[in-house]
């Protein structure tokens, strides 16, 4: 990852180093790491995230498709 600084403009280069490492999913990943996690716990947490998903495009399906 690479961050260019203009113009000696630290502030920007910190905020623009800041939303990528947001975007690439370093600071959640980075709490994850933190404490151990059960596999099961794992397991938990990826199946909740797929069903949140699954709503979640379900609602924008059906949004689109104009059905209440």
């Amino acid at each position: 990852m690479q961050i260019i600084v203009r113009d000696n403009n630290i502030d920007q280069a910190l905020r623009a180093l800041k939303k990528k490492l947001q975007r690439e999913g370093v600071y959640r990943e980075m709490k994850l790491r933190r404490h151990y996690e059960k596999p099961s716990e794992k397991r938990a947490r990826e199946k909740a995230a797929a069903i949140r998903r699954a709503r979640k495009l379900d609602r924008k399906r059906a949004e689109r498709d104009g059905v209440r």
